[in-house]
């Protein structure tokens, strides 16, 4: 039975068929949309593809998005969508948000998707999942899968445009990253991409301390490419983190 895998972010809409919800599985289609561009979805890339037989989604852009994608599936299709909302536990992470149902889907099922890979590696490790798209997160996982808390901090984009927008004189740059930046836009990309180091290096830290171990530390995201090079602490750098937490996840619900 195919399965379909959406991930829907602030910017675009990501999707990939998979023979089926299993461990391992290779993606036999995939693509992406911005969100501007959904409703063109039926007629496009999906108009291609068999009906799928189950489709489980992230969605972190709203309700009206979400109608937007069922509409389009059900016009080509008639599946019925299935989305992810955090619950207390789930495929091996135990939610510690004060409120579970209130933490976002992505951060969710990454978690769930960089749990299996660990233990997939080898032994039981606490774990950081920092996902970079319009925002950032940095999750902290404990050695048994309880997700102790996390950071939310603005991406590149939204930090060049808050300076550009509350500063006179600047403009959004096209600079390189430098460590002893003598220009403004080298300054300001500069700038941006320390922070969002600096806080994601406050909570391997973190996590080394209260746990007593070296953290599994993996990232993800659109622009997950641009922070690893300048991370001072090793990650994993992974293109389809979402996914592999919405494959376990699906799998885990099937054999339930």
């Amino acid at each position: 039975m195919t399965f379909l895998a959406i991930d829907i972010g602030n910017t675009r809409l990501k999707w990939a068929l998979y023979p089926a919800a299993a461990d391992g599985a290779q993606p036999i289609a995939g693509g992406a949309e911005f969100l501007e561009n959904i409703d063109k979805l039926a007629d496009g890339e999906w108009s291609r593809l068999a009906r799928p037989g189950r489709m489980l989604g992230c969605c972190v852009a709203g309700e009206a998005v979400k109608r937007r994608v069922e509409e389009q599936m059900e016009e080509h299709w008639d599946v019925p969508a299935h989305w992810v909302v955090p619950s207390a536990a789930e495929a091996g992470i135990v939610n510690g948000y004060d409120h579970p149902t209130r933490l976002g889907a992505d951060r969710w099922v990454a978690m769930i998707g960089a749990r299996h890979r660990m233990r997939a590696a080898g032994p039981d490790r606490p774990m950081v999942v920092v996902m970079v798209g319009t925002a950032v997160t940095v999750e902290a996982v404990d050695v048994n899968g309880r997700f102790l808390g996390g950071f939310i901090l603005p991406g590149h984009g939204i930090m060049l445009r808050a300076l550009e927008s509350g500063t006179a004189g600047l403009h959004v740059p096209t600079g390189d990253v430098r460590d002893f930046p003598t220009n403004t836009s080298d300054a300001l990309t500069s700038g941006g991409t320390f922070a969002i180091a600096g806080a994601i290096e406050r909570m391997v830290q973190h996590v080394r301390r209260h746990c007593g171990a070296e953290p599994a530390c993996y990232m993800t995201g659109g622009a997950g490419w641009k922070m690893e090079p300048h991370m001072s602490v090793t990650f994993e750098l992974l293109e389809s983190l979402i996914f592999d937490g919405l494959l376990v996840m699906a799998q885990t619900r099937a054999a339930a």
